[in-house]
């Protein structure tokens, strides 16, 4: 979720559930530990429970990163091993990162050692490499071997004390596949999750890849500790809040002109603080994905939000706008 998850995302993000676990996109440890920090870690505290994601591969700059990071706040600390773009992967960290588990040992048990919260790992349950007609074949099955390299890992990375495994369920193609590809070629396999979190039932296992409505992520609740949710609430928001719903029968969902005027109130303050208002309302087009008027709001958001001189006015006249067209109700 680089370039996605920002701060004015998980703030918009945060109104639609009161308890879920937001993450930043990843964030590499030396762009924290040599560059402005205070410029990429700031955060709103209505953020919170959120947690920090780094990309890195030597143990000290991420514990170095690790302890800036808590610093500021964070609640979690999650490493990412699972990212697996060419530009990553060129840095040595993300996916191709699975093929050296100790090296991810080592920097989870040195990232565990600065610092009192959590420290996780994302992950794929495997990596290949190759053009695409060449790992073909191997993406086509998921061998034994595949799956007692994923236990390993996976037990590796708890005894270095990491907290819990954030698996996407797709295997990752190092060199083959855009990132695009990569969550859409490789076939989703949550009955190899489901199978590791049987085999590895005191680790905390949480799935990601490929959940789209609530139903499947409440049955996938049903056997693994969490679930992940990615694109699909960036461009849906409300799946966060019909999920929150599902799970927590006493909260309310605010309607989206509560919702809109939350942001507005935001925007003044960010606004004031020298950010942009396409920045921020940039994350907020899928508010009413799926539903009549959703092309005007759009357009209302992203060329508005352009104008010369917009402000967050433009946000309390699209709140203005739901409230006559849908009542301000988020069904």
């Amino acid at each position: 979720m680089m370039d996605w998850t920002d701060r004015h995302c998980r703030y918009f993000l945060r109104g639609f559930s009161p308890t879920a676990l937001l993450y930043t996109e990843m964030i590499t440890a030396a762009a924290v530990t040599r560059g402005d920090a205070a410029r990429l870690l700031a955060f709103d505290p209505q953020e919170h429970p959120v947690a920090l994601q780094l990309g890195g591969s030597d143990p000290d700059e991420l514990a170095a990163a690790a302890r800036i990071g808590a610093a500021f706040g964070y609640d979690e600390i999650n490493l990412n091993c699972g990212c697996p773009s060419d530009r990553v992967a060129s840095g040595a960290f993300g996916a191709c990162l699975m093929s050296e588990p100790r090296r991810v040992a080592e920097c989870v048990a040195a990232m565990v050692a600065v610092v009192r919260i959590p420290v996780t790992v994302k992950m794929r349950i495997g990596v290949v490499s190759g053009a695409r007609p060449e790992v073909a074949g191997a993406l086509a099955r998921f061998e034994e071997d595949d799956f007692a390299a994923l236990q390993a890992f996976v037990a590796l990375m708890r005894q270095a004390g990491s907290r819990a495994a954030i698996v996407h369920a797709r295997m990752a193609v190092l060199g083959g596949l855009s990132p695009k590809e990569n969550r859409e070629v490789p076939p989703l396999r949550h009955d190899v999750v489901r199978r590791l979190k049987a085999a590895m039932p005191e680790t905390s296992i949480v799935l990601n890849g490929g959940l789209r409505t609530v139903p499947s992520a409440l049955d996938a609740l049903s056997w693994c500790d969490g679930v992940m949710l990615g694109r699909e609430v960036y461009h849906r928001p409300l799946f966060l809040a019909q999920l929150t719903q599902a799970l927590t029968p006493q909260a309310v969902t605010p309607s989206r002109e509560a919702l809109l005027m939350r942001m507005a109130g935001y925007a003044e303050r960010q606004l004031a603080a020298g950010h942009s208002l396409p920045a921020i309302t940039r994350h907020m087009l899928g508010l009413y994905a799926g539903e009549s008027g959703a092309r005007a709001y759009r357009r209302l958001m992203s060329e508005g939000a352009r104008a010369q001189g917009a402000d967050a006015r433009l946000i309390r006249r699209a709140a203005a706008s739901a409230r006559e067209t849908h009542g301000g109700a988020h069904e």
